[in-house]
């Protein structure tokens, strides 16, 4: 199929390919039976304009790059989604790719934007980042980049984060309010912030209760956010350490799943015996048996401040203005269900 350019309408009514294209922008310098006449032909031989001549007058390329830690995720499904529905409105296509925890790759998928002339970047980084190089190299460049979840501090940049120090806080708190008082932490790997922030907020409600901090009830999750599996291991484990323990905050939905998983094989009763919060607020923690309590993490909202924070940017650019990096910090809240217990001890 021939692609139709301007100049085969131009052609076509013999007027010049300039005349042409002031017609589709509308100038004021093209009578109105011309625009008439060029628009009614372009739509006739179905005209899409050359996008990539539009970007290089433009200097935009109208597409940005995503990168995640994974995408089968609940959480980062939703702020995909949050990102798409606001891109589109705008025009831009998201370029998604997935890091995999992983350092390496995350750098590989950093250049290959750049490469690809990215108008800017959204990122949640990898559990293995610990090294913030090209991700300044994004800054350097010139290209607007804006960090969500997953974040480095140490990078000026913006940023769309919640208060996991808060949210962590009231989810032990919550714990600590039905009675619980040997109170274990299923937490997220050693490097990203949110993990860090998440154990930190656990820590501080422990210790404004009068509550003992005991490191031993503290088990950590090596595979990330999204492992079943180790949180099964790790409550089996937890059983065998301590025969005291009332309940357990731990990092995400799906680890606490596996936990739950593996406390109900062992006979063990929830909330009964030991009551769990989770954090994130996946679907599958409303319709599994007992109810999943948990913090409600809201991922498609991140996605649009993520996106709209970054439009903001690239415009500024585009002006040459210069801007400023905003942290732009959304409220969590609790959603207690049936897997801590209702009375108060």
């Amino acid at each position: 199929m021939k692609i139709v350019t301007l100049r085969d309408i131009a052609e076509q009514l013999n007027i010049s390919v300039t005349t042409v294209s002031k017609a589709l922008k509308d100038y004021p310098d093209v009578s109105k039976k011309t625009k008439l006449q060029v628009r009614e032909l372009a739509k006739t031989l179905n005209y899409k304009p050359n996008a990539f001549a539009v970007n290089l007058r433009t200097r935009e390329s109208k597409t940005i790059g995503l990168i995640i830690p994974v995408i089968v995720h609940h959480f980062f499904s939703n702020v995909i989604k949050g990102i798409i529905s606001q891109a589109e409105k705008k025009g831009y296509l998201v370029i998604i790719l997935q890091s995999d925890e992983s350092y390496e790759l995350e750098k590989k998928q950093v250049e290959l934007l750049l490469s690809q002339r990215v108008d800017g970047i959204i990122i949640s980084l990898a559990n293995g980042t610990a090294k913030y190089d090209h991700l300044n190299e994004i800054i350097a460049q010139g290209k607007p980049l804006v960090m969500f979840d997953k974040i480095a501090k140490m990078v000026k940049c913006s940023k769309v984060i919640i208060d996991d120090r808060k949210a962590a806080y009231t989810a032990t708190q919550h714990l600590i309010d039905i009675g619980c008082k040997r109170i274990a932490h299923f937490r997220g790997a050693l490097l990203p912030q949110n993990s860090i922030d998440r154990f930190l907020g656990y820590k501080k409600a422990l210790l404004d209760n009068d509550l003992p901090y005991d490191p031993s009830l503290v088990y950590i999750c090596e595979c990330g956010d999204m492992s079943f599996e180790e949180g099964k291991k790790n409550a089996k484990q937890l059983l065998e350490d301590h025969d005291d323990v009332d309940g357990i905050f731990i990092n995400t939905d799906l680890v606490a799943i596996g936990a739950m998983t593996a406390f109900q094989e062992m006979g063990v009763k929830i909330p009964e015996d030991i009551s769990i919060v989770g954090f994130s607020n996946w679907f599958m923690s409303s319709v599994i048996s007992p109810s999943l309590t948990t913090i409600n993490q809201p991922g498609f909202e991140m996605g649009k401040r993520a996106f709209k924070q970054l439009f903001k940017e690239i415009k500024a650019r585009k002006k040459e203005k210069p801007f400023e990096p905003k942290t732009v910090v959304l409220e969590t809240d609790l959603i207690v269900r049936t897997s801590t217990k209702t009375n108060i001890t």
